[in-house]
């Protein structure tokens, strides 16, 4: 089982940027596609970013033009920067990967927490 290991979350300052890290464990060369959902107390899971093949993205209407999802194969990594952030980002953020689409795996990581607090 691929384990997905997430990095960089932290406690920022309105206006500031993080950088999320996400490491799995095996090759994610042939994943289908990665991203990010978030988590924030008494809502539900949602997506906020993804990036299918090595470059289509697609982002929450939320993030768009301040966050930027991108993968490297090589190092088997997705990241996600976090520009401008505000309070309402504040949220645990979870790695997600579909390995293959037509199977329904789908993976996740255990999250790692965002605070957004002056």
């Amino acid at each position: 089982q691929v384990q997905l290991v997430e990095s960089g979350g932290g406690l920022v300052q309105p206006g500031g940027s993080l950088r999320l890290s996400c490491a799995a464990s095996e090759s994610t060369f042939s994943f289908y596609a990665m991203g990010w959902y978030r988590q924030a107390p008494g809502k539900q899971r949602e997506l906020v970013a993804t990036i299918t093949g090595p470059r289509s993205t697609d982002y929450a209407d939320s993030v768009k033009g301040r966050f930027t999802v991108s993968r490297e194969n090589a190092k088997n990594t997705v990241s996600l920067q976090m520009n401008s952030l505000k309070a309402e980002d504040t949220a645990v953020y979870l790695c997600n990967a579909i390995p293959n689409p037509f199977e329904g795996e789908q993976l996740w990581g255990q999250g790692t927490q965002v605070t957004v607090s002056s």
